[in-house]
């Protein structure tokens, strides 16, 4: 998950609830489209073994287009679904016990809200990348911190490891992040209920990062 010449690049979070199957397909024609960073997993009120079946169906899709897969909250399943990495909360445990579970190399992301001290401790523990927002409302999930596109502008003057911006963001208000010099946007209602289908987000979301991405 690189960011050649900071282009800004489309990190997909699936919905909180799916059918594998049917979803499968959208995310297919969504990694069909044009460039992805990333796929995160991301499914609340299901067990373990749900998570895992879904990462059966879902993991080859990512596969097949190179888009790294990663699971949210729980390194152990991550491992074990065979997944290349994890996205960590504040309350998910730290970055050190997440490494020693997983194979090395694997990338590790962490939510940082609004918060410098927390992307820095983050980034001190070995995160692969530092996750700020809300930046808008979101229909994912109600946001309990603010942040603001300056923020990433000094993240990314200052660390090495890139910036995540995530929090309602669309086509319609993305602007803002990208020239802010996000390195990449986490997407997932924008993308999965798009009028237009998943594929015309992605090709939306891409023509707007290839022309006001920092350079």
């Amino acid at each position: 998950m690189t960011t050649p010449e900071h282009r800004c690049r489309l990190y997909l979070i699936s919905p909180a609830k799916i059918d594998a199957g049917a979803f499968a397909r959208d995310l297919e024609a969504a990694l069909s489209a044009g460039d992805v960073a990333c796929f995160q997993l991301r499914l609340k009120g299901c067990g373990d073994e749900d998570i895992f079946k879904a990462s059966e169906v879902l993991l080859p899709v990512c596969r097949k287009h190179d888009v790294p897969f990663l699971l949210n909250d729980n390194p152990g399943l991550a491992r074990d679904a065979g997944a290349d990495g994890v996205h960590l909360g504040q309350d998910d445990g730290a970055v050190e016990d997440a490494r020693t579970q997983l194979d090395f190399g694997a990338m590790i992301g962490v939510t940082c809200h609004d918060s410098r001290h927390l992307a820095f401790l983050a980034g001190d523990a070995g995160a692969d990348y530092v996750a700020f927002g809300a930046f808008f409302p979101s229909k994912t999930k109600k946001a309990e911190f603010a942040a603001k596109p300056d923020l990433l502008t000094w993240w990314s003057e200052v660390a090495e490891i890139p910036c995540l911006a995530v929090g309602g963001i669309t086509p319609q208000n993305c602007l803002p992040l990208i020239k802010a010099g996000a390195h990449f946007l986490a997407v997932s209602s924008a993308v999965w209920d798009h009028p237009g289908g998943p594929a015309e987000a992605v090709k939306a979301f891409n023509a707007l990062m290839e022309k006001h991405s920092p350079r």
